[in-house]
């Protein structure tokens, strides 16, 4: 096996989000995710349900093992049964993520997807996130629009967490006593100045921040040769 890439460090870091999860519904966005999912499936989560992104339950090998009608879905998604793994344009110290616009919402500089769904996914079940080119301009001190709800908006809220936020040069969590973010792992070849130097707000650090896992050579084998096959990770990463 040749040495180990940005872009895979990257899989493992969002295939570890569904550690311990159990029997639900992971809904992975993003190239990134979607293989961390699938490969947390072949491996140590082997109860997670996957989509094809509408109806159908499939296998990690898109082999179709059962039909999700929409009911069901918002069941799953208010119970708290399902782990969305989201994208961020913007993401502050508490979670709060915005997907909306960049800009004061009555002239924003920049429209986006929209809202969405991401209040009722950050609110009813646990949500991640995913942002493959960490900077300033997506860890910012405070989101232009709450689309996505962090820890200083929801209380109260009972399926309310998010597990971690990773990006192409680590891993966060929010395991502080305000529930701030906190980096969590490194992954191999960045620095704890590099990851402030990218972030928008102060973060916390601890005294010792353990490099990313690495990808056992099984892992590897199902991410290169099985899983995606055709590299879209590198395409996504660029390391």
């Amino acid at each position: 096996m040749t040495e180990v890439t940005r872009a895979e460090y990257c899989v493992i870091a969002c295939a570890e989000a569904w550690r311990g999860a159990g029997e639900v519904l992971a809904s992975p966005m993003g190239v990134i995710p979607s293989v961390g999912a699938r490969l947390a499936r072949r491996t140590f989560a082997p109860d997670l349900l996957l989509t094809d992104g509408e109806a159908l339950l499939v296998g990690p090998d898109g082999a179709v093992e059962g039909w999700l009608p929409y009911r069901q879905h918002l069941a799953l998604v208010t119970g708290g049964r399902r782990h969305v793994m989201m994208g961020a344009s913007q993401i502050d110290r508490y979670g709060n993520q915005n997907i909306s616009c960049i800009g004061d919402w009555a002239k924003p500089a920049r429209q986006l997807l929209g809202v969405r769904g991401a209040p009722v996914n950050t609110l009813n079940n646990p949500t991640s996130y995913w942002v493959p080119r960490h900077s300033r301009r997506v860890f910012v001190e405070q989101v232009d629009m709450v689309c996505g709800v962090g820890y200083d908006r929801a209380a109260g809220a009972p399926h309310h967490r998010i597990p971690r936020v990773v990006s192409d040069l680590g891993v966060f969590d929010f395991a502080t006593p305000d529930h701030s973010m906190r980096l969590a792992s490194l992954h191999p070849g960045v620095s704890v100045e590099q990851v402030r130097e990218a972030t928008g707000f102060a973060l916390a650090v601890p005294d010792e921040v353990p490099y990313t896992r690495e990808p056992s050579s099984r892992e590897l084998e199902l991410i290169r040769y099985v899983v995606d096959p055709t590299d879209t990770r590198t395409r996504e990463v660029g390391l």
